[in-house]
């Protein structure tokens, strides 16, 4: 049925059963009907849509760009096309030679008269870019947001973060990709060194309104919005026949963290993973493990030698065992940091944006990613995870069940890369993973998690020594968190009460009288 999701195929071949009779011999197979056929494939897209919050777009044309070199001047070229305006949301922006050409480039259209706005996230640019970096940017006639930026009254309110990547220039045409702006993707040809691997898109056709759509909600998230014909000035008309889905992640939506496990659990055949920050939580392993077991190649592809936070690897490693036990090959990159973020299932359905497979970009962020829902599109992505696998190692389980690589590789490490948030957060996620599970005795480990088993108790051990042997040093900072928790409440429910209109009397009711009221 043309429009629906191609995995309602999946769906419908599932449904197909064979029931046991009294009699051994005898097996009566029950096929679906045409219009049992066109149930199941709806079901399926409704499924799909509602898990990720997004419906599915038909009519659109894709453009795979792989790394910088493909990327970067598309970007470009697209920002000195641009007639009426240019929004450009990234996570990272580096005040490097890439940056400032970046910078340049905005600069130059903003004064010809284009709208050009530039919203950047605090945490990520923090010590990459000088306020001087944002200030030659507004001079220019840039507009320029920054995405929460620490506030004395949200003491976790930095937590949540803006990770999304886009460029839409004239509601014509959008780029959704993981890759910031920066020297460290580009790399320094003259010097011999290769830049970061990472993966993004190109679209053109009715979906670049769900792209412009996205970067608005981020945009209101920071000020005033945008007007609505700023937003998205006419439909795209149809472009193509790629059927697809743009899905735009907030804090505490988790679009992708349904959608995920529902497509490890429909894949029939295989499920290529690719990731920079891998930590999946126990519910997704599960579902990778149990896709394996069933059949399922699936592969996962993440950083090796030339990640940007070294001390990282160890821990991620960590989680491996339970993935290499049923059955999943795992694989790091040789390269320079593996920062992209994409997955391909079937070759039906591929996913390509900024979302890692960890709790942080999975409910904590926010975030943007296109599901592609087309066969020829997920060939190419097939062939390019295959590509990347030339220059990756397969990780095994050796003698004692430790999780080692197959071979020997060493890689110089690029200096000044720094260390990524994003990383140290996943780190931190398997650790509490391991640690919690082992608590809580939720699950089975084995050898390779007894060290951070290990680790975790020694240092809630010495923790516990610090707090009898110095209680102070313990009850003062925790005092100290606590008063300023006490007084950002205070502070936030007296600036609620003074935004409250006079004779609002839905402000000041009880919590009873609104219930009452909305029933």
């Amino acid at each position: 049925m043309p429009g629906t999701s191609p995995y309602a195929d999946a769906a419908q071949a599932r449904a197909e059963t064979s029931i046991w009779q009294p009699k051994p011999t005898r097996v009566t197979r029950l096929t679906a009907t045409s219009a049992d056929s066109a149930a199941i494939r709806t079901l399926a897209d409704q499924v799909f849509s509602r898990s990720a919050g997004a419906p599915l777009v038909r009519g659109n044309a894709v453009r795979l760009l792989r790394d910088a070199a493909e990327n970067y001047p598309a970007w470009l070229m697209a920002i000195a096309s641009a007639q009426r305006t240019v929004h450009f949301e990234n996570y990272m922006l580096h005040d490097d030679e890439v940056g400032r050409r970046f910078a340049a480039a905005f600069v130059e259209k903003a004064q010809q008269g284009v709208r050009v706005r530039v919203l950047y996230d605090w945490l990520g640019s923090l010590g990459k870019a000088t306020g001087r970096f944002w200030r030659t940017l507004q001079q220019g006639g840039v507009e320029v947001r920054c995405y929460n930026p620490p506030r004395l009254s949200q003491l976790l309110g930095w937590i949540a973060r803006d990770h999304r990547k886009c460029l839409v220039v004239d509601s014509q045409v959008a780029f959704v990709t993981g890759l910031c702006v920066g020297t460290h993707w580009e790399g320094v040809p003259s010097r011999g060194l290769p830049g970061w691997r990472d993966t993004g898109l190109e679209v053109r056709g009715p979906a670049v309104a769900e792209v412009g759509h996205a970067f608005a909600d981020s945009w209101a998230a920071t000020g005033p919005s945008l007007a609505p014909e700023e937003i998205c000035s006419a439909p795209s008309l149809v472009v193509g026949d790629v059927d697809l889905r743009v899905v735009a992640s907030t804090p505490g939506t988790a679009g992708l963290y349904r959608l995920d496990p529902l497509v490890a659990s429909l894949a029939r055949h295989t499920l290529w993973l690719t990731d920079a920050y891998f930590a999946g939580t126990s519910s997704y392993v599960q579902a990778l493990r149990a896709a394996a077991q069933d059949g399922v190649d699936v592969r996962l592809l993440v950083p090796g030698p030339g990640s940007d936070l070294p001390m990282m690897q160890a821990i991620s490693r960590a989680g491996y065992r339970a993935l290499l036990d049923a059955g999943v090959r795992v694989f790091e990159w040789n390269g320079p940091m593996l920062h992209a973020k994409t997955a391909v299932a079937d070759a039906r359905w591929a996913r390509v944006g900024s979302t890692n497979l960890n709790l942080a970009s999975w409910i904590g962020n926010r975030e943007l990613d296109i599901v592609v829902e087309d066969e020829a599109f997920g060939r190419l992505m097939e062939q390019m995870f295959r590509q990347d696998l030339e220059n990756a190692t397969e990780i095994v389980l050796r003698p004692r069940g430790r999780v080692r690589p197959a071979g020997d590789v060493r890689l110089a490490r690029l200096r000044g890369a720094g260390g990524s948030a994003t990383r140290a957060a996943a780190g931190v996620l398997r650790v509490r993973n391991a640690l919690g599970s082992v608590l809580a005795a939720q699950r089975v480990h084995g050898p390779a998690e007894r060290w951070l088993m290990a680790e975790g108790g020694l240092l809630l051990t010495a923790t516990a020594g610090l707090g009898f042997l110095w209680p102070r040093v313990l009850a003062w900072p925790l005092a100290l968190v606590s008063l300023w928790l006490g007084l950002a409440l205070f502070a936030r429910s007296a600036r609620r009460r003074t935004d409250a209109l006079p004779g609002d009397e839905g402000a000041e009711r009880s919590p009873t009288e609104t219930s009452v009221t909305r029933a």
